[in-house]
C-alpha cells in the first residue's frame, strides 16, 4: 500500500462512511486527483477547483441522494483547494462551511491529520527519515514517502503474524488473533525484533524480561493508553503520575492512531475496553485526577466520560451551543457508550441540546408571526409544533434518567426553563389573538365539520369502506410523529384543525359527529355542563356511537382500539364505517404524566397496526381525528397558577371557564358564541398564561391554547394490498460477546441486519425492539436516542449494517426475558435472545 491509498481507505473513505459527507481543505492542491479518483456509483465527488458557484450548484443538487441519518444511499466529497475556515466569520463566507456542520472536514481540527503527521502514521518505523526528508522539503511527493526506508523491517515478526505494515504489526500485538497468538508461543525468536521494533516506533524500552506475548502487550498497553491520555490532558499530570512511562511527544500521531483504531474495529473493541479498564484500576486514576477538571477530549479511559459530560453541561448552561454539538458529535460512537447509564446521561444531555437550539430558534422568529391568528397558527404547524415535540422526547429522556445526579438535574431545570419562557412569549400573543378573531378563523378546518367534510363524503360513494380512527389528546406533533409512520406506499395527508372551545374530552368527542357544525351546544347539568346535538344529550360513548348507529346501521361498526389489534376481529362485509376508539393517552397522562411518555410510542404502534389490518379487511381509507390536544407542564414553577377572575362560572378541566364574568390582567373573556360554543353559557374564559387554575398540574388540557387547540386530521386512501416484498435478512441478537445475564437495567443489546437473499441488498428495514417475560407482557422496551427514533421507537438499518441499541427495563421485574426484533407493522418476529436479569442488591 502507498501513501495515496492509505489516505484513501484509511481516512477518506472511513470519514466518508461515518459520515456521509466530507468537505476536504486542501490549499496546497495536494489531494486533488486523489480525490477526485475517488468518484463512483456511491461516492459524488465535487470540485471546486473551477469555481465555487457552479461547485456549490452542485453540492446542493447532490446532497437530496445523501442520506445524513440512517442508512446511507451515497456518499458526497467535498473538494475546496483552500484554507479550512475556523472562526464564525471565515464559516459565515466559505460557502461550504455549512455541509461541515453535519458531515465530516479534513483536516478539521486534529493535528494529527496534518501531512506531515499522516506520513508518520503511515511508516512509524521510518519516523527520523520521515522527519529529515520534511526538515529538507515542507510538501514532498507522495513517491517520496513511498519510497522512504528501502526494504521491509521486522522479518520474524511479519512471517509469524501474517501481516506486511509496522502499523498493522503494532496492533498484532495488541490486539492478536487466536492464530497470531498460537503463531508466537511456538518461538521466541521474535522478541528482539519487537524491542527494537517498539523502540523505533513508539520509544518504548521494555522492561519486562519476558518472552511471552502477555507479558510484551500488558506493558505495551500500559505505555500506550497512558501516552494517549498524557497527549490530551491540557494542564499538568498529577504528581504522583509523573514517573509513569509513555511516549515522546514525536509518537503522538502514531499512539493516537493506534488507539483509535483499536476502539473503533468490532474485533479489537472488546479488548480495549477490558485494557483500559484494567490500566485504569492499576494506575488509580479517579482516585489521582480527581481535582483535575479538563481532562481532553478523547476516549482513552471510562472515567473520562464525567470529565467531557460535566464540560458539555457547563457549556449548555452558559449557551454555547456549538461547543455541546462538537462534543456529543464526537461522543456518538465513543468505545463506552454500551454503558447504559453512560447512555442514558448523554441521552438527556443530547435531548436538552435539541430542546433549547429549537426554542432558541423559534424565539427569534416568533416576532415575524404575531400580526394575526393565520400567521401565529401557520408558525405553530410548521415550527412551534417541533418544539413541543422536542420537549416531549426530552420529558421522556429526563423521566428515563434513572439515577438522581446533581450535575443533570441541572440540565433538566434550564431546558424546561427555557421551554416555559418561550411557551411565556407565545401564549399570551395567542389569547390576544383570540380575543381579536374569535375561534375558529375562518377558512379553516373546524373539527365539527371534519365527519361532514372528510368522512360522509366517502360513505356516499358505493362500496366505500372507510376506517374513522379517534384519538383522544392526540396532539398536533404526535399527528405529525403518526403520519411519518403511516406511509408504507399509502398517500398520507395531515392538516391542522381546530378544536372546540373548551377542549375538554366530552365536548371535543361530540364534535366529531355528523352535523356537529351547526347542531351542537352545551347544557347546563349539575353543576357542569353536559354536550347536546341537535336537543339530545351525549354525555357518554354509547350516546354518542348510537348517533353514527342510527344514521348507518348495519354499515356501521365500533371497537375500541386495544381490543380490535389485540383479537383482530373478522369485520362482516356490510360495514362500510368502521369507528375504532383509543382513549390511551388521555387517561394515562391524566393519572401518571410523570412515567406515560415512554407508552407514547406503544400507543401510536397500535394505530400503525391497526392500519394494517384494515387495509387487508379491504378498507379504501383510513381518517384519524382527535377531540383535542394537551400542554405538558413540567417545566411550572411553584407559583404558577392563575386566579379565576370575578363571575359565576363552571370550571372546565382547570383551565377554561363558562357562564358569567368579566376579565382582569390574568384572564380574557370572550362572548361565547365568539368562539363557537351554542348554548346556555354566555362568556368563554380562561388564563391568558399557561399556568392553569390549580397547582401541580403536569399535564392539562381544556383551555385555549397552540398545544391544545390545534389538532391534526390525517387521511390515507388505502392501496390495495401488494404481494409480499420478496426481500428478506436475517437479523442477528447479540449481549456483551455472548453474555446470557444482565448487570443493569440499560442493558445495550447489538442490532445487527445480514443479507438473506439477493433481493434484499439495498433494502431498509425497520426493527422493533421489545423485551417480554414468559406470559408476554413487555419489560423492557429501546429507549429512544441514537439510532433510535423518537416517534417509532425503531432502528431502520440495512444489510451488513449494525446498531447498539439501549433497552431501558421495567425497573420492577427480575427474573427470565426474552429480547425479540419485531417486524412494527405486523409484529411477526425477526429473531429473538434469551437474557435473564442479575442485578446487583
Amino acid at each position: 500500500m502507498g501513501i495515496r491509498a492509505f489516505i484513501r481507505d484509511e481516512i477518506f473513505a472511513k470519514l466518508l462512511r461515518d459520515r456521509g459527507v466530507l468537505i476536504v481543505y486542501d490549499p496546497d492542491s495536494r489531494y486533488r486527483d486523489l480525490c477526485r479518483s475517488m468518484e463512483s456509483e456511491r461516492v459524488i465527488v465535487v470540485d471546486a477547483t473551477e469555481g465555487s458557484i457552479e461547485s456549490r450548484e452542485a453540492a446542493m443538487k447532490a446532497l437530496p441522494a445523501v442520506a445524513l441519518t440512517g442508512p446511507k444511499q451515497r456518499e458526497l466529497l467535498i473538494y475546496v483547494p483552500a484554507r479550512q475556515p475556523h472562526t464564525d466569520e471565515a464559516k459565515q463566507v466559505d460557502p461550504f462551511a455549512a455541509y461541515g456542520e453535519f458531515g465530516a472536514v479534513f483536516p478539521g481540527e486534529s493535528s494529527g491529520n496534518a501531512f506531515d503527521q499522516i506520513c508518520l502514521k503511515f511508516k512509524p518505523d521510518q519516523r527520523d527519515e520521515i522527519r529529515r526528508l520534511f526538515d529538507q522539503d515542507p510538501s514532498p511527493a507522495f513517491e517520496l514517502i513511498d519510497n522512504v526506508g528501502g526494504g521491509l523491517k521486522w522479518p520474524t515478526l511479519r512471517t509469524l503474524l501474517k501481516v506486511e505494515s509496522t502499523r498493522d504489526i503494532l496492533l498484532a500485538l495488541l490486539a492478536p488473533t487466536p492464530a497470531q497468538t498460537e503463531a508466537l508461543k511456538g518461538s521466541d525468536l521474535w522478541v528482539t525484533e519487537v524491542r527494537a521494533l517498539l523502540e523505533a516506533t513508539l520509544g518504548l524500552k521494555l522492561k519486562t524480561k519476558g518472552k511471552t506475548l502477555s507479558s510484551v502487550a500488558e506493558e505495551l498497553w500500559r505505555y500506550l493508553l497512558f501516552s494517549e491520555f498524557r497527549f490530551d490532558l491540557p494542564g499538568e499530570l498529577p504528581a504522583a503520575l509523573a514517573g509513569v512511562p509513555r511516549a515522546p511527544d514525536a509518537a503522538r500521531a502514531l499512539v493516537e492512531d493506534l488507539c483509535d483504531r483499536l476502539r473503533g474495529a468490532d474485533w479489537s473493541r472488546p479488548t480495549y475496553v477490558e485494557r483500559a479498564e484494567a490500566v485504569e484500576r492499576e494506575l488509580d486514576l479517579p482516585a489521582l485526577c480527581d481535582g483535575l477538571e479538563d481532562l481532553g477530549v478523547r476516549d482513552t479511559f471510562p472515567f473520562e466520560e464525567r470529565s467531557v459530560l460535566a464540560g458539555a453541561i457547563r457549556a449548555l448552561r452558559e449557551r454555547q451551543l456549538d461547543a455541546v454539538r462538537a462534543t456529543v458529535r464526537r461522543r456518538e460512537r465513543s468505545v463506552w457508550s454500551d454503558k447504559g447509564e453512560s447512555r442514558e446521561q448523554w441521552d438527556l444531555l443530547r435531548a436538552a441540546l435539541a430542546l433549547v437550539a429549537a426554542c432558541d430558534d423559534a424565539d427569534r422568529q416568533l416576532g415575524d408571526h404575531v400580526s394575526g391568528l393565520d400567521s401565529l397558527i401557520d408558525f405553530y404547524v410548521a415550527n412551534l409544533r417541533r418544539v413541543d415535540q422536542l420537549q416531549r422526547e426530552f420529558e421522556q429522556a429526563a423521566g428515563d434518567h434513572i439515577v438522581p445526579d446533581e450535575a443533570m438535574a441541572a440540565v433538566v431545570t434550564q431546558a424546561r426553563r427555557c421551554y416555559g419562557a418561550l411557551m411565556g412569549k407565545v401564549q399570551p400573543v395567542f389569547t390576544s389573538l383570540l380575543e381579536t378573531a374569535g375561534w375558529p378563523p375562518a377558512g379553516r378546518l373546524a373539527n365539527a365539520e371534519l365527519f361532514d367534510r372528510h368522512v360522509a363524503p366517502l360513505l356516499k360513494e358505493s362500496g366505500r369502506r372507510v376506517a374513522f380512527i379517534v384519538v383522544d389528546a392526540l396532539r398536533y406533533e404526535l399527528g405529525v410523529a403518526l403520519a411519518g409512520q403511516l406511509g408504507d406506499g399509502d398517500a398520507v395527508e395531515i392538516v391542522p384543525a381546530c378544536a372546540q372551545m373548551p377542549t375538554v374530552t366530552p365536548v371535543g368527542m361530540a364534535s366529531l359527529l355528523p352535523g356537529a357544525a351547526t347542531g351542537l351546544s352545551l347544557a347546563r347539568f349539575d353543576g357542569g355542563i353536559v354536550p347536546m346535538l341537535d336537543g339530545a344529550p351525549l354525555s357518554s360513548v354509547t350516546q354518542r356511537m348510537e348517533v353514527l348507529r342510527s344514521r348507518y346501521g348495519d354499515r356501521f361498526s365500533e371497537q375500541v382500539l386495544k381490543v380490535f389489534v389485540k383479537d383482530k376481529p373478522t369485520i362482516p362485509a356490510t360495514v362500510s364505517l368502521l369507528v375504532l376508539r383509543d382513549t390511551e393517552i388521555d387517561i394515562h397522562l391524566e393519572t401518571s404524566p410523570d412515567t406515560t411518555l415512554s407508552l407514547l410510542q406503544q400507543m401510536l404502534k397500535r394505530i400503525r397496526v391497526a392500519v394494517r389490518l384494515v387495509k387487508v379487511a379491504g378498507f379504501n381509507d383510513v381518517v384519524v381525528a382527535t377531540d383535542h390536544g394537551f400542554f405538558l407542564n413540567a417545566q411550572a414553577e411553584a407559583g404558577d397558577v392563575c386566579g379565576k377572575p370575578a363571575g359565576n362560572w363552571v370550571v372546565l378541566h382547570d383551565r377554561s371557564l363558562l357562564g358569567e364574568g368579566t376579565g382582569d390582567g390574568s384572564n380574557f373573556t370572550i362572548p361565547a358564541e365568539r368562539v363557537g360554543i351554542r348554548g346556555d353559557f354566555r362568556v368563554f374564559a380562561g388564563p391568558r398564561s399557561m399556568a392553569p387554575y390549580r397547582r401541580g398540574l403536569l399535564y392539562f388540557h381544556g383551555g385555549a391554547s397552540l398545544q391544545e387547540a390545534i389538532v391534526p386530521v390525517l387521511t390515507m386512501r388505502l392501496k390495495k394490498e401488494a404481494q409480499p416484498d420478496i426481500a428478506t435478512a436475517n437479523v442477528v441478537l447479540s449481549y456483551r460477546k455472548g453474555a446470557r445475564k444482565i448487570t443493569t437495567r440499560l442493558p445495550v443489546i447489538e442490532i445487527r441486519v445480514e443479507s438473506g437473499d439477493i433481493f434484499s441488498q439495498g433494502t431498509a428495514f425497520e426493527i422493533l425492539l421489545e423485551a417480554q417475560d414468559r406470559k408476554g407482557n413487555v419489560v423492557g422496551e429501546a429507549k429512544h436516542g441514537g439510532a433510535v427514533d423518537a416517534a417509532t421507537g425503531t432502528v431502520t438499518l440495512r444489510p451488513g449494517q449494525s446498531e447498539p441499541v439501549t433497552l431501558r427495563m421495567v425497573m420492577e421485574f427480575e427474573g427470565k426475558f426474552i429480547v425479540k426484533a419485531l417486524n412494527p407493522t405486523t409484529l411477526t418476529t425477526f429473531t429473538t435472545l434469551e437474557l435473564e436479569t442479575d442485578y446487583a442488591v
